[in-house]
């Protein structure tokens, strides 16, 4: 207790009314709170340029998607107009080739009629000469035998019946080859109908299949901004966490060093307080060994003089 006593009176006396210990605290406060400002101000700073570079490069994602869409769009719409002149040019193609075909049938047609045409009047010639020459016969003939003249007659009856036979004939071909244009038509309509309808259909399957296409890069877009937005989200928050973990690892190092400073102070200190200890401890074993020994020397000189 005297020797705490003396202690705190001779560090009064050499440091003056502030010890050591506070103002070593004092001063490792103010060097911590000043730390703390200037990191505090830099973190502003950075944070604000981690900010701004975060929303250029969000910008920078935004225009770059825009622009990907409407170019796809510009392909798109490319592809729809190669697509529809190809199209029209292959109408066009089959109209012509249809045209074409329709024209060779007609002139097949006017060929096989003209030759049939010049096959009766030939016909014709042949029996109007062959009536002439047998009237001519006949004139010439008239006083022939009546054997003759039936024969004559017989061979009358028969070209009779074989020009009969040929009108017949002739107006059955003719009823034929009405059906035969009439089947040609009806089946010319029957497959301009088909073809009609098959265009009808293939437009409306192009129609529904360009809105399923449409939708599809719709739902693809949304698809790749949803995720670009998570990606975001999520990387944002990995950063403030692993900035909040950096921060409390910071404030655990200086922590770990302030402890560490205050241990070796207060071993330090103890350090300082035994070697006191063990100097008044010597001191005064010193000082008892001196007087142990005038005592001594005391009791001697009077034991000495009383003997």
């Amino acid at each position: 207790y005297l020797a705490r006593k003396f202690f705190c009176l001779w560090a009064k006396k050499t440091f003056g009314q502030v010890l050591p210990s506070k103002a070593r605290c004092f001063y490792d406060q103010k060097i911590l709170q000043k730390t703390f400002g200037e990191w505090k101000e830099q973190w502003t700073v950075c944070r604000e340029k981690l900010t701004l570079r975060a929303d250029n490069h969000y910008r920078h994602l935004l225009l770059n998607l825009i622009f990907k869409a409407w170019r796809a769009y510009v392909w798109q719409q490319q592809g729809k107009r190669n697509k529809y002149y190809v199209a029209e040019s292959h109408a066009k193609k089959q109209t012509l080739l249809r045209t074409w075909q329709h024209w060779l049938v007609y002139v097949d047609v006017q060929r096989t009629k003209h030759g049939m045409q010049s096959v009766a009047l030939a016909f014709r010639e042949r029996s109007c000469l062959r009536i002439s020459w047998v009237v001519w016969r006949r004139q010439h003939y008239q006083k022939c035998s009546g054997h003759k003249m039936n024969i004559l007659a017989l061979q009358h009856w028969a070209q009779s019946l074989q020009f009969r036979a040929w009108l017949q004939w002739r107006e059955l071909y003719l009823y034929t080859q009405d059906e035969k244009q009439k089947d040609t038509r009806a089946v010319t309509h029957h497959q301009h109908w088909e073809l009609r309808r098959c265009v009808g259909a293939w437009l409306g399957y192009l129609n529904l299949h360009r809105v399923k296409k449409r939708q599809n890069g719709l739902a693809q877009e949304f698809h790749r901004s949803r995720t670009l937005q998570r990606c975001f989200s999520n990387w944002q928050l990995s950063w403030e966490c692993r900035r909040r973990m950096h921060a409390h690892q910071r404030d655990l190092e200086k922590q770990a060093a302030r402890i560490a400073l205050w241990r070796v102070f207060a071993h330090w200190k103890h350090y300082v307080v035994l070697c006191v200890e063990e100097a008044r401890q010597c001191e005064l074993a010193e000082k008892h060994y001196k007087c142990h020994l005038l005592v001594l020397q005391r009791y001697w000189n009077r034991w000495k003089s009383r003997l």
